[in-house]
Formats: structure tokens, sequence, C-alpha cells
């Protein structure tokens, strides 16, 4: 490790990229506690704090590969400067911002893939590209809400069975409590796939600045990112709770509690194998199954297709700022 690498620009890029984080956590905090917030199992402040809470507890939990897929299985490290990164970084904060303002449910991680993508490219066009990583990762994003929507039916349907002879109030309160539970869980699944990514850029950012001869996710940089994202997750999004927990179907606490399990059996699988997924569309996946199974008419399909499609133009309307953001800080930096 080399200290003297650590110049201004340096500190102040690592500073730009937790604040990504950070503003991940607020932009995703309704992943993991809209459910609980819809069902009145918990107050938005109690829900919050309790999310925020089991974010930085994965940090004790799981290693470190989705930060190395984001850090050098999406564009060539090799060809990565300060330009590149804060490209990146600007591009997906902006359209992050202008997402959280109007209150869509849209993907930090697709926003943060999509500003490496649109960053790199600005600077050395396609040949920046690791194609097998960017698909990797493409498909692991577009399957993460199919997979969340599958579990939570068979949640669901397991739950139903289980309980069809049990006296409602009774079962209701097993679930309020599993809500508790399930909430705790994906939120240990959300910081341990979404704070990697933010590590896998400051990784990305030291080794191109040759703090470190080869490429390393520190230690240090994991901490402050799952610390920062938990900070994040407190402050909360209260418009994207309203959307994802009660404006695309109206939940019970058993589908509440079958959602967010569903999730975090999702995260749990990609994060172990190291992939990095949207945990926005794994719990809209998730939720969507839970009210599919119940009634499909109890779901929202005009506002879930208007979701799909915001997220279909987040990662190249985060790419095109990113190129926009690089072409400015070339100059700069």
């Amino acid at each position: 490790m080399d200290m003297s690498a650590f110049n201004g620009t340096v500190i102040a890029l690592i500073i730009v990229a937790l604040a990504f984080d950070f503003m991940n956590g607020m932009h995703d905090s309704a992943n993991a506690i809209a459910t609980v917030v819809a069902t009145r199992v918990l107050k938005p402040v109690q829900a919050v704090l309790w999310a925020g809470f089991f974010n930085f507890v994965a940090f004790f939990l799981f290693e470190s590969h989705v930060a190395s897929t984001v850090g050098k299985g999406i564009i060539a490290p090799d060809l990565v400067d300060n330009a590149v990164v804060l490209g990146a970084l600007a591009g997906a904060i902006v359209w992050n911002v202008i997402t959280w303002l109007i209150g869509i449910p849209s993907s930090s991680s697709h926003a943060l893939v999509g500003g490496i993508v649109g960053a790199g490219m600005a600077k050395a066009g396609p040949a920046a590209i690791v194609w097998g990583g960017l698909s990797k990762t493409i498909y692991a994003i577009v399957l993460s809400p199919f997979t969340g929507f599958l579990i939570a039916i068979v949640l669901m349907i397991l739950a139903s069975w289980a309980f069809a002879k049990a006296n409602p109030t009774w079962a209701d309160g097993i679930f309020r409590k599993l809500q508790l539970v399930s909430s705790a869980l994906y939120s240990i699944g959300h910081g341990s796939n979404d704070a990697q990514k933010t590590a896998g850029v400051i990784a990305l950012l030291l080794y191109s600045n040759h703090v470190y001869k080869e490429f390393t996710v520190p230690s240090w940089a994991i901490f402050a990112c799952y610390v920062t994202m938990g900070l994040g997750t407190m402050l909360g999004g209260w418009r994207i709770v309203h959307t994802m927990g009660s404006k695309i179907t109206k939940l019970s606490p058993m589908q509440g509690a079958c959602a967010n399990m569903a999730g975090a059996i999702t995260l749990f699988m990609a994060t172990g194998l190291g992939v990095p997924v949207s945990t926005t569309h794994t719990i809209t996946g998730a939720i969507i199954g839970a009210g599919t199974a119940r009634r499909s008419s109890s779901v929202r399909w005009g506002l879930a297709s208007s979701i799909v499609w915001a997220w279909m133009i987040t990662m190249p309307a985060a790419a095109v700022m990113a190129a926009l953001f690089y072409w400015l800080a070339h100059f700069v930096l």
C-alpha cells in the first residue's frame, strides 16, 4: 500500500463514492421497510432504524465477492482513471436524485452499473467493457425480480396451507412478528449486496491511483460503505416507501412477511455468488408475487408496468449522464 498516493483528488473521490452510498441507503430504504410500514408493524422512524442497523450487520456476515465483481468485472481496471470514477458516480447520483424526487423506485444498482459503463465507454469505447462480467451482471439484474416473484408465491402457498385452519387474529399476530424477522433479513441482504458495490468502486479508484499494486478491496472501505449505507437508510425515502408499500398492492402481514423473506433469500444467493443484483427489482418482484398469490387483480399492474419502464431506462440514462460527466471531469481533472 502506497500512502503517498492518497492525494487530495483520491480523498475527494472517496467522499463522492460514500455520498453515492449514503444516497443509495436513502433511495433504497423503502426496499426493506415498505412492507412493515404499510402493514403498521412498525412506525416509520422505528422501521428505518431497524433497517439501518441490519444493513450494517451484513458487514460481519459476507465476504467481498460483489465488490470484486463491480470493481474489475464490468470495465477493465487498467483503463480507469479519476475522470472515469467521477463520471460513473456523478451519473448514478444524478439519476438517483431524479427518481427519488419523483418517487419512482428505480434501481441504484442499474444506475451505478450504467454509470460505470457510460464513463468507461466515453474514455475507451467498447474496448473498455468486460463483456463476460457485464453480461453476467445484466442477466442477474433481470432474473432477480423473477426469482423474488416465484419464491414469494411459493412461500405464500405454503403459509396459506399451514395457517388455513388457524384463528385469523392469532395468525395475523404471528405474521406481524415474522415481518420483523424477514425485514431484518432483507436489510442484511440489502446491505451485503449494495454496500459492496460502492466498495468495489473505491477499490477501483485506489487501484487506478496505484495505492495498491494489485486490485484489492480493503476492509476499511467495506466498513465505511456499510456504515454510510446504514446511516442513509436511517434517513429514509418516504415517497418511495409509499409507492412500494401501498400503491403496488395492499399488503397483509402474511404477504409482507413472505415478500421480505423471498427478497432476502434471493439476495443471500446473489451475494454468496458474488453477483450484484438490484435490491429494488428483487423486493418489487417479491411484493408483486405475494399480491398475485392472494389475488392477481389486487396488483395494480399499470403502476407495476410504469416501474418496469423506469427500470429499463435507468441504465442507459445513467450511462449517458456518466459519459457527459466524464468529458467534463476529463478537462477539470
